[in-house]
């Protein structure tokens, strides 16, 4: 297990160039304490790994050091094999280059482990699409990746989620697909943010380049970012009793509305579920969706709500 992590960490300096003890750790799951003698057991054998002291310090490996240790095991070489979203290929113009590369991975393998490689395709296939929702359409897509490579800046106009149209001068930083949809990651007045790309109006790639943050990893930024949203999004919570036929189907609707728990049945037979929406008027329009067979506990002032929002539905139809 040690020859294992030490030689994962010789490979993670030797693609990253620097990392620091805490994201050694937390990429192979120690403690820091085991790092710190992992280092001194690498040293011992002579390998040139050096402690770069300072604010920005971390671990690295002497320049033009390159480990030989390439060899593959089984399941790494499974781990490769494993299928990509072929629409997110698509949407990088890598379709047929992916294709390519993997035939090339299977002629290179050994005789032993060619059949079983083979057979990942006819066992594991990754689709990222929704059953109906459309794949959105991103004229600027070739742009974006053109300006993210060169290190060109972007001149935008963006369509907020509030539908306000704004432009802004930016320095594309990466591409980040959530599900089926892709955001821009940009910086602009030294701060950085989500731009989603099919809202991007129009992109002109400017002649002037930027110089990327030395310091900025688009994954670790993501995670932190998505993490930052999670927590301040909005919460209303329910409380409300359904008909047992309605709890299957409750599991499956709501976008913005997430079941935290569910009890056993009361004497009348109803299940008391506990509810938590993003807005009133997000639970209203969920509640309403089915019928008479949810009914509100808590809070008051919901049951109110929707009994006027009833009201007015039953006015309009009349009318």
């Amino acid at each position: 297990m040690r020859a294992d992590r030490l030689l994962s960490i010789l490979l993670l300096l030797q693609n990253r160039g620097k990392m620091t003890t805490k994201e050694l750790a937390k990429e192979l799951e120690v403690t820091e304490r085991t790092i710190h003698r992992d280092m001194e057991a690498l040293s011992a054998t002579g390998i040139p790994i050096i402690a770069v002291r300072g604010k920005s310090g971390g671990w690295k490996l002497l320049d033009q050091y390159r480990t030989n240790l390439t060899g593959l095991k089984y399941d790494e070489i499974i781990s490769l094999l494993i299928s990509p979203s072929i629409q997110l290929l698509s949407d990088l113009d890598l379709s047929k280059e992916w294709y390519d590369a993997r035939q090339k991975m299977i002629a290179a393998l050994p005789n032993s482990f060619r059949k079983e490689s083979l057979d990942v395709w006819n066992r594991i296939h990754i689709d990222t699409s929704a059953w109906k929702q459309p794949s959105e359409k991103i004229d600027s897509f070739k742009i974006l990746q053109e300006a993210i490579w060169q290190e060109k800046v972007l001149q935008i106009k963006y369509e907020r989620a509030d539908g306000k149209e704004i432009f802004r001068t930016v320095d594309p930083l990466g591409l980040v697909a959530k599900g089926s949809t892709w955001y821009l990651i940009a910086s602009s007045d030294e701060k950085i943010r989500n731009y989603r790309a099919s809202r991007l109006l129009t992109v002109e790639m400017t002649d002037k380049s930027f110089t990327r943050p030395d310091d900025f990893h688009l994954e670790k930024y993501w995670v932190e970012s998505t993490q930052n949203f999670i927590n301040t999004l909005p919460e209303y919570k329910v409380e409300v009793e359904v008909s047992p036929s309605i709890v299957h189907r409750m599991k499956f609707t709501g976008r913005f509305v997430q079941i935290e728990n569910i009890e056993p049945p009361t004497a009348d037979g109803w299940i008391p579920v506990s509810l938590r929406c993003d807005t009133e008027q997000e639970a209203i329009a969920y509640i309403l969706g089915f019928g008479d067979q949810i009914r509100v506990i808590f809070p008051a002032s919901l049951q109110q709500e929707i009994y006027q929002m009833a009201r007015k539905i039953v006015a309009f139809y009349k009318s």
